[in-house]
């Protein structure tokens, strides 16, 4: 698949194709904008590159910074996200590697890249440009709870790294295909290099995090929806309160609760269980009532790539039967997903 780029004027444009580096980690969950990018934006990456051999793998050829290059790439992106968001000094040498075959290096971590000494005096050196896309923009302010025109849709997680951002490019992907004037909001680093435009919800001052949804997502046409790509999640303890400011400013008439069945610890923190799904839906809707009464659960979105499709779709059958909402995979679509945007788009 890949999600149509088109950046309306003013927006940052990054220099295309990519090669995506996935450093030295190992964890899957920590290189979700490598597998993004592959999923979303694959015409526009021609392989991958580590620090370390044993490193994740998105299944795109691996390759020196170099040997992308000579393939036609442009810019080097740094694809993980790890927890704090910051660049180790083991990674180092192959980004300068990158500057000097002749790519920018493109970031959306905490840590700055034109922060780093060795980094900055070799781009100036080599005249290469370091592009940090986790920059919120200026002029932010607090939230005014004020009702919006239009329509919205927010995904929401039981954990982190398990499908938000997949469950809300392909939603928007399936109301277009119907016809239905809708825009995905980007609200981190990945969606943001997959859509051209966007607000990195999680490096927003607190204050301002509900009203830099706001400004995400304002006034519309009645009949327009906005699919808001959600953060973190409300119950887990380092990263509930982007989840709950974004939750807040987009005020959304609909949610789609995402989740992966068979994952039993949070990401991060394996000593905290998962939320059950029904326990989060109770939470989002309590919540979300503070800034939109209307608030509804349009369903839900399993990430079940680990089960065959025979086990996928009894699981998820079961489970809607369950809790009387359609339950499908944003990767799988057919038609339990057909289910979930007929939900989703049901007059309250």
């Amino acid at each position: 698949m890949t999600f149509p780029f088109d950046p309306r004027p003013g927006t940052l444009v990054l220099p295309q194709p990519y090669i995506l580096f996935v450093g030295d980690t190992r964890e899957a969950g920590y290189a979700k904008t490598a597998f993004g990018l592959r999923d979303w934006a694959g015409d526009k990456c021609v392989g991958e590159c580590a620090s370390d051999e044993a490193a994740v793998t998105t299944g795109l050829p691996r390759m020196s910074p170099a040997e992308g290059a000579a393939l036609g790439a442009r810019s080097l992106i740094v694809a993980v996200a790890n927890s704090g968001g910051y660049i180790p000094q083991s990674w180092i040498a192959t980004l300068i590697e990158a500057l000097e075959a002749g790519l920018d290096i493109v970031a959306g971590m905490h840590s700055r890249l034109s922060e780093i000494d060795e980094l900055a005096d070799a781009a100036r050196r080599l005249g290469r440009r370091l592009i940090d896309v986790r920059t919120p923009p200026p002029g932010l302010t607090v939230a005014t709870g004020a009702k919006r025109s239009g329509k919205r849709l927010l995904t929401v997680g039981t954990d982190c790294a398990l499908g938000k951002k997949y469950t809300a490019l392909a939603l928007t992907e399936g109301f277009v295909a119907r016809g239905i004037d809708a825009d995905f909001r980007a609200t981190g680093q990945t969606g943001i290099m997959i859509a051209g435009e966007g607000i990195p919800m999680d490096a927003v001052i607190a204050d301002f995090e509900a009203g830099a949804a706001e400004r995400l997502s304002p006034d519309a046409a009645p009949d327009h929806w906005d699919v808001i790509e959600g953060q973190g999640s409300l119950m887990h303890p380092a990263y509930s309160g982007v989840s709950l400011g974004l939750l807040h400013g987009s005020q959304p008439d609909v949610f789609v609760l995402c989740h992966e069945p068979g994952r039993t610890g949070l990401l991060g923190l394996s000593s905290f269980e998962l939320p059950l799904v029904e326990d989060m839906i109770a939470l989002t809707i309590t919540l979300g009532r503070r800034t939109n009464q209307a608030i509804r659960c349009g369903g839900l979105s399993f990430n079940t790539s680990a089960f065959s499709q025979e086990e996928a779709e009894r699981l998820m059958a079961a489970e809607s039967d369950r809790l009387s909402l359609p339950v499908a995979d944003s990767m799988r679509r057919g038609a339990a997903f057909d289910r979930l945007i007929d939900n989703c788009l049901r007059e309250a």
